[in-house]
């Protein structure tokens, strides 16, 4: 069986280390468990990297240690990229103002993941950005992107939620 290729965007590697958000970081442990053990095919973007990278001394430290445990393929954000980021600023999905998320999905989009999984209910995963994906997914051609908390892979497994 064809593993899933998902892509992480940057706030499941910080909800490992998110004090303040106990049951969110238990469940970040449980997914990271299963990408340490190769269940995944994993993506992520320069994006996420960078939004890392901005993080204080300390966080940043803790997050790349993190980032070292695992196995994943780094998506470079190109012209493609961009132009789907865009479309999501054109249809009104997204605002500009959050336009790194834009970019997270459009890299998903672009190498072609099955599910991007965040914990950014805001801008990620909510209904107004499932459509708007599923439209721009389909006005350009690529199959369409599944968006997960990391409690929906979870689900299922022998600690089920």
């Amino acid at each position: 069986m064809k593993k899933l290729r998902i892509y992480l965007d940057t706030s499941i590697i910080s909800y490992l280390d998110q004090q303040d958000a106990p049951e969110k970081m238990a469940l970040t442990h449980r997914l990271w468990d299963r990408i340490k053990n190769d269940e995944f095919e994993v993506m992520m973007s320069n994006v996420g990297i960078d939004e890392i990278n901005k993080c204080n001394d300390e966080k940043r430290s803790k997050l790349h240690n993190y980032l070292a445990q695992i196995k994943y393929d780094q998506v470079p954000v190109d012209d493609k990229t961009m132009q789907i980021a865009e479309r999501f600023v054109d249809l009104h999905i997204l605002k500009q103002k959050s336009f790194d998320d834009c970019q997270h999905i459009a890299a998903a989009i672009v190498s072609e993941c099955d599910a991007i999984v965040s914990w950014n209910f805001k801008h990620i995963v909510n209904h107004k950005t499932i459509m708007g994906v599923k439209a721009v997914t389909a006005l350009e051609g690529y199959d369409n992107l599944l968006i997960y908390e990391p409690a929906i892979l979870l689900a299922g497994d022998e600690n089920d939620l």
